[in-house]
């Protein structure tokens, strides 16, 4: 790393070490890569913590236009896509669990975007304008889908959207938790498309309505969203794709997971 301070969310040896071999190598034939990946790695999550923008990346990380180029190959060649799954696979292994999971929890949130324009729309429910963050979760929180779109389209056909990613993926899933706001016409569906894959949904209701309680099940994935809100890039959708901001979703996910796999004192 030089001879630079570290900062909080800088990966150790360890954690690093893990990640390495996801980093696709460079291409041969052209120039030859002098940026240390691993400080293009600690910059973008450095960014993602902090909430800063691209130009005020600090000094000692390599120069922000890298760090940005960097970050949005990989999120068009799909490479923090692939790191998030198998990083989620490690994970479960080390758990002791299978390496995909039989049962799954569904929610959104909904949050407000900025300026910078790109698809938005109103949440009467919530009062918010901007857009919704639709999870799918295993039983240990780990995202499994995840899919950002504007924050008027109604929970029960965003959910529509972000199962069909489902088709080839995640052959034992089998049951599905949610709340009361995905029941009626979504069940059918997914009994039509799904039924092949017997996968069913069971809708945990609240046993008093307008009553903070714990909710089962549900509590997994609010607590995935809460894990979310460390990190201050996704205070508010600043984006102006939609895909990027599911990869910043994915890229605090990685840290999470990264953090399991081989540890480092916590950020305050």
């Amino acid at each position: 790393m030089g001879a630079r301070r570290p900062y909080p969310t800088d990966l150790t040896d360890e954690q690093w070490h893990i990640i390495d071999p996801m980093i696709p190598a460079e291409k041969h034939g052209g120039r030859p890569r002098t940026v240390d990946m691993r400080e293009v790695v600690n910059a973008i999550l450095y960014i993602l913590r902090t909430g800063c923008q691209w130009r005020n990346l600090p000094h000692d990380f390599p120069p922000w236009g890298t760090v940005s180029w960097y970050f949005w190959l990989w999120c068009n060649d799909g490479t923090w896509t692939r790191m998030h799954d198998k990083l989620r696979e490690m994970v479960r292994e080390e758990a002791g669990r299978e390496r995909e999971p039989s049962a799954a929890i569904m929610d959104s949130q909904s949050v407000k975007t900025t300026e910078v324009g790109g698809p938005r729309g109103y949440d009467a429910g919530k009062k918010v304008t901007g857009r919704k963050r639709h999870l799918l979760v295993d039983t240990m929180g780990l995202i499994l889908l995840v899919m950002v779109h504007p924050a008027d389209v109604q929970d029960r056909d965003g959910a529509r959207l972000l199962l069909a990613m489902l088709v080839g993926r995640f052959s034992r899933l089998q049951l599905i938790w949610a709340d009361a706001g995905y029941a009626g016409r979504l069940i059918e569906w997914i009994g039509r498309v799904f039924a092949s894959r017997l996968i069913r949904v069971e809708i945990v209701r609240r046993k008093e309505e307008h009553v903070f309680s714990v909710v089962k099940w549900r509590w997994i994935v609010e607590r995935t969203f809460g894990w979310l809100g460390r990190c201050r890039r996704l205070s508010k959708d600043y984006e102006a794709l939609t895909g990027t901001s599911e990869n910043w979703i994915r890229l605090a996910m990685i840290g999470v997971m990264i953090r399991r796999l081989g540890p480092s004192f916590q950020p305050t």
